[in-house]
């Protein structure tokens, strides 16, 4: 098992991508401290964190070093409610709502790596790992401040992977693209603004892809398992382009 013995947080649990890697991360041996900003059903040992809360991370985190010793790695899959901020022109959006995944999902990143690092630098050792996604690097309609929110996530994994790399940790992002199990691609706010039916949406993410299909979720947690894993001991400071094809880094 490539995670036997450590220790991992994954913030953002209750959701598809995070859900998925906290039980990839359990598969490969790693004790998982699960977290959701509300109460996740069926997994009762869950710990309900806001992950925007700077004092409720840092509680949390210590009460996990308290029971397991330290932190080995830690998983930032957050999402924020996408009913106002997919679907709707730029040119008609508020400036609130257009900066809003843009300050959240900058936020909480950079809240849950820095006190991750704090615990890991004593140790020399570590992975900081976060989610993003294809709008971080090529153009999209109708998906508000949501790209510019990824491409800040992906600089600050740059940023982070600078500073702490020399302390033995790592920092990385891995960006999928187009994975129907997720709730973002359920929404039927964005379907509706784009006309088009689930079935249609699906078949257009695949179609842009070199093998005409979609992600699984099974394959985003798969990698992010062997990419937190000693076994990638080269890779840092980088985004992990998973998008199928559709960008060719």
């Amino acid at each position: 098992m490539m995670l036997k013995g450590k220790i991992a947080v994954v913030y953002g649990a209750g959701g598809a991508i995070g859900g998925a890697v906290a039980r990839a991360f359990a598969a490969e041996g790693a004790q998982v401290f699960a977290t959701g900003r509300t109460k996740i059903a069926g997994l009762d040992q869950a710990a309900v964190v806001d992950a925007l809360d700077e004092k409720a991370i840092e509680k949390h985190l210590r009460s996990v070093i308290d029971k397991a010793g330290r932190i080995d790695i830690s998983f930032n899959a957050i999402g924020i409610a996408d009913r106002k901020i997919i679907g709707i022109p730029l040119m008609e959006l508020d400036a609130d709502t257009f900066t809003l995944p843009i300050t959240d999902y900058a936020k909480s990143y950079f809240l849950t790596a820095r006190a991750a690092a704090r615990h890991m630098v004593p140790n020399k050792s570590g992975v900081i790992m976060t989610v993003s996604a294809l709008p971080s690097r090529t153009g999209t309609t109708l998906n508000g401040g949501y790209g510019p929110a990824m491409a800040a996530k992906e600089a600050l994994t740059r940023d982070l992977s600078v500073e702490l790399a020399p302390h033995g940790i790592r920092v990385l992002s891995l960006r999928p693209h187009g994975i129907p199990e997720t709730h973002t691609m359920k929404s039927l706010h964005r379907l509706k603004a784009a006309k088009l039916t689930f079935d249609q949406f699906e078949g257009y993410i695949a179609g842009m892809s070199h093998s005409k299909r979609v992600m699984t979720l099974d394959e985003v947690a798969n990698v992010a398992a062997f990419v937190a894993s000693d076994k990638a001991s080269g890779l840092l400071g980088i985004t992990v382009n998973m998008t199928m094809g559709n960008l060719s880094d």
